[in-house]
């Protein structure tokens, strides 16, 4: 089965579960467990928003206004709302960013320049962090409409598989969007573990056939 990794948007969402920590994920949100000998709850949720000023696709992205808020401050605003969190901080290596953050009233947590990407960057701010977490969700800093309800449903996720170092959100895959490297896809198992992610289309016959409806995911009472 294909779908396609996703954030926000007015779609019907799967929550992906992983067993192995070094998988490569382009999505949207994606909460990862911290892997510890402890057997107790996975209770304490941290939401990290990673933000760079200096994007070689778009400059200055976190701060661009949308509808007089920038869409960083939209992202946050956003995140804020999720049930399962129990902190929400912004990750920057950019001062403009820092500032604009603080004025709002979001925690920042300056990190390198040298973060190669949103990944590293939430492992740098994590490390500044006082208090220990055992549940990091990584929240992309360009999605201002993200719904509430996703957060929730990865964190959910993690919580309830004892087995799973991270959990994604994903949804149908439009048939448009098929050969759109743009479009991470991604192939789940029946119980709803994620095989594998590409931004080809996988898996891949001769007739570029797919299939594009989600069925009921088998956790839905989970959520």
């Amino acid at each position: 089965m294909t779908e396609s990794a996703s954030g926000s948007g007015q779609y019907k969402f799967w929550i992906l579960r992983g067993l192995l920590a070094g998988a490569a994920v382009a999505a949207a949100t994606v909460g990862f467990r911290l892997v510890t000998r402890s057997n107790r709850a996975r209770n304490r949720v941290v939401g990290i928003i990673p933000a760079r000023f200096r994007s070689t696709r778009f400059q200055g992205k976190p701060l661009v206004e949308i509808l007089g808020k920038p869409m960083i401050q939209r992202t946050w605003e956003r995140a804020m709302l999720a049930a399962t969190l129990d902190k929400v901080v912004i990750a920057t290596d950019d001062e403009k960013i820092a500032e604009c953050c603080l004025g709002f009233g979001a925690d920042v947590v300056m990190t390198p320049e040298s973060c190669r990407n949103g990944t590293e960057r939430c492992n740098e701010a994590l490390r500044k962090l006082k208090k220990k977490y055992d549940i990091v969700v990584n929240i992309q800093g360009d999605e201002p409409l993200i719904e509430p309800e996703i957060i929730d449903g990865v964190v959910k996720s993690l919580q309830g598989a004892p087995d799973a170092v991270f959990s994604t959100a994903v949804t149908s895959l439009n048939p448009e969007d098929a050969l759109d490297p743009n479009r991470v896809k991604c192939v789940v198992d029946k119980h709803g573990y994620a095989i594998y992610f590409s931004r080809g289309l996988i898996p891949f016959n001769k007739q570029s056939e797919s299939k594009f409806s989600l069925p009921p995911p088998p956790w839905d009472s989970e959520l």
